[in-house]
């Protein structure tokens, strides 16, 4: 049996509540292997990349699954059905909250694809494992051979009744609680944190606290959390860092940088197309302006990829494959001159996309008994988005 190396480090205000990583038993044909823990809920997370790019791949494919079964809370699966199906609401969006922290940590250009896969192997039904689930990926893929601008930290803060934030809150001082918060982040140079990702939402019964008396949150109350959660932070930072000085990291795997166009046809659209993509980007109505975009865009297509063609195929290219690379260049130039355009607007003028200042938001309405024969049904507009919700009831 392998030797496993563990470290661990107490969270929150109570010392006696540990978070624990763990690696060298499980798993070990995968790139990283992190069992985690807090309380006696147990993770296992893997991180495995592949050493090459699939062909014809034009977007970063990292992959995050969440394994949830029943024997971690020592359960069977009830009724006729003892197979355990899909994975869960929960599960699903655990796996949300691991892929936008992690996801822009890889560097620009590598494609190769990345997979995530965190199992629940222990459920004692008072600590979340979600949260735990976000430091054992980055530990997992601080260990492994996978390129990572790691490691990232994460962290749950709970308003209490009283006032405080409280980190690292059990499901009971959560429901306790009027408001939830998780914050991922990772540590500068200057030992400040750059916050990554920001979930945030009031408890079921937040309005049952509020009519008792219990404080609301305001835009105080949240400044204050997210200064407070970058100590909680730092500690799960310092201590997969920890975990990392004991075990070491394997060398990073040599990678393809793969670009979705080249500086020369980014130019080439800049200098034809970059002021009347500005014009463009003034116009506020949102049909319009896409048909503008439109024609613009085949517009440069017809005036680019010939040239490009060209001289892909006066370079020893198949003419029918330069055609398909040259397309897909030009439109992805187009597609990030367009993206850089609107932000410089925001940035500069103060105006987005439609017209509207930093502050101001889109229409809202809000309508009930749409429909006659159902039991319930709204229908919620902001600004062109709509959204009709139907609400049955059961009658027997």
């Amino acid at each position: 049996m392998a030797d496993p190396t563990r470290v661990a480090a107490p969270i929150g205000d109570d010392d006696s509540k540990l978070m624990t990583l763990e690696t060298g038993k499980y798993a070990g044909l995968a790139g990283g292997a992190v069992m985690a823990g807090l309380g006696n809920t147990r993770i296992l997370v893997t991180a495995t990349g592949a050493k090459h790019v699939r062909e014809g791949i034009d977007f970063f494919p990292l992959t995050v699954d969440i394994e949830e079964r029943m024997y971690a809370a020592g359960k069977i699966p009830g009724s006729f059905f003892r197979r355990e199906g899909r994975a869960p609401e929960s599960a699903i969006l655990t796996c949300r909250l691991i892929d936008r922290p992690l996801r822009p940590s890889f560097p620009d250009g590598f494609r190769n694809e990345v997979h995530i896969v965190g199992t629940v192997m222990g459920a004692d039904q008072q600590n979340p494992y979600d949260v735990l689930a976000i430091n054992a990926a980055s530990a997992a893929l601080m260990i492994s051979d996978v390129p990572f601008d790691g490691p990232i930290g994460a962290v749950r803060m709970a308003y209490t009744q009283d006032g405080d934030w409280l980190p690292h809150p059990t499901y009971e001082e959560s429901d306790d609680s009027t408001f939830e918060i998780v914050v991922a982040g990772r540590e500068l140079d200057n030992g400040d944190v750059a916050v990554m990702m920001v979930e945030a939402g009031g408890t079921e019964r937040s309005f049952e606290y509020y009519e008792d008396g219990a404080p609301k949150v305001d835009e105080a109350a949240l400044a204050t959390a997210l200064e407070e959660c970058k100590r909680w932070i730092k500690d799960a930072i310092a201590l997969q860092r920890e975990l990392v000085q004991a075990v070491g990291s394997k060398p990073t795997m040599d990678f393809d940088v793969q670009v979705d166009y080249t500086p020369a046809i980014y130019d080439e659209v800049t200098s034809l197309g970059g002021q009347r993509i500005g014009e463009i980007m003034h116009i506020a109505d949102k049909a319009e302006r896409s048909a503008a975009e439109d024609a613009l865009r085949t517009e440069l297509l017809e005036r680019i990829v010939p040239g490009v063609v060209e001289a892909a195929v006066e370079a020893g290219q198949p003419e029918e494959a330069a055609i398909a690379l040259a397309n897909k260049q030009v439109k992805s130039a187009f597609r990030s001159l367009s993206k850089a355009t609107v932000r410089t607007r925001i940035v500069k003028e103060g105006a987005r996309i439609d017209g509207r200042g930093l502050k101001d938001l889109r229409p809202l309405s809000a309508e009930v008994g749409v429909i006659p024969t159902a039991h319930g049904t709204g229908l919620f507009q902001r600004g062109e988005t709509q959204v009709l919700n139907f609400c049955t009831l059961g009658m027997a």
